[in-house]
């Protein structure tokens, strides 16, 4: 089965950034339908945004205007930046891949905390 990679999490100062990054363990598999999640302890997930197969962006309202997903083709990753950021961002960050049949696949997570 692939599996994700997250990277780029870590802590960072309200109003600043974050770049995070997903590799799959079969790099084609950045082209199906993936996407970004986090959740904060005691708390049920919330959806980030999603990339389509075509690349059409799905933003949650949380981050619109401030969150992008992207493909890097090069390095065969999933990108998600967040500016301004909020502490309300906090959180650990999942990566998922939506395959065909029915497979969802998700990473092991990586924290982000912002400070305020």
């Amino acid at each position: 089965q692939v599996q994700l990679v997250e990277s780029g999490g870590g802590l960072a100062p309200a109003g600043g950034s974050v770049k995070l990054s997903c590799a799959a363990s079969e790099s084609e598999r950045i082209q199906d339908p993936m996407g970004w999640y986090r959740q904060n302890s005691g708390n049920p997930r919330d959806f980030v945004a999603a990339i389509s197969v075509g690349g059409s962006m799905n933003i949650a309202d949380s981050v619109k205007g401030r969150a992008t997903i992207s493909r890097d083709n090069a390095k065969n990753t999933i990108l998600l930046q967040i500016d301004g950021l909020k502490p309300e961002d906090s959180g650990v960050y999942y990566c998922f891949l939506v395959g065909d049949g029915g497979e969802y696949v998700v990473g092991q997570g990586t924290q982000v905390t912002v400070s305020s």
